[in-house]
């Protein structure tokens, strides 16, 4: 299992219900995979630096786990095609 960190923003227009659920699922294809979550911080609603697809504002989480390189390709994967999620950056702190 490799150390990851994960920041990514979700759509500020989602309802709150709905992006914590959206929070708790993106968190369970970790856990799923094997891997676990060691810390979950979450920043809230801030202003982008620019226009993104004509949003100005997102809910920006930053998640740090532990992974095998398979969950972590999913969790890319899943990431890649939800329509909540803006954008998103996965970093291995392992490398240096």
């Amino acid at each position: 299992m490799k150390n990851y960190e994960v920041m990514y923003i979700v759509n500020a227009s989602v309802e709150e219900e709905k992006r914590v659920a959206l929070i708790e699922n993106l968190h369970n294809i970790i856990t799923t995979a094997g891997g676990s979550i060691v810390k979950v911080d979450e920043w809230g609603l801030r202003d982008f630096a620019y226009e993104i697809e004509g949003m100005t504002k997102g809910y920006y989480v930053v998640t740090t786990f532990t992974a095998d390189n398979a969950g972590v390709k999913e969790f890319d994967r899943l990431m890649r095609i939800n329509p909540n999620v803006v954008r998103y950056m996965i970093v291995n702190l392992d490398q240096e």
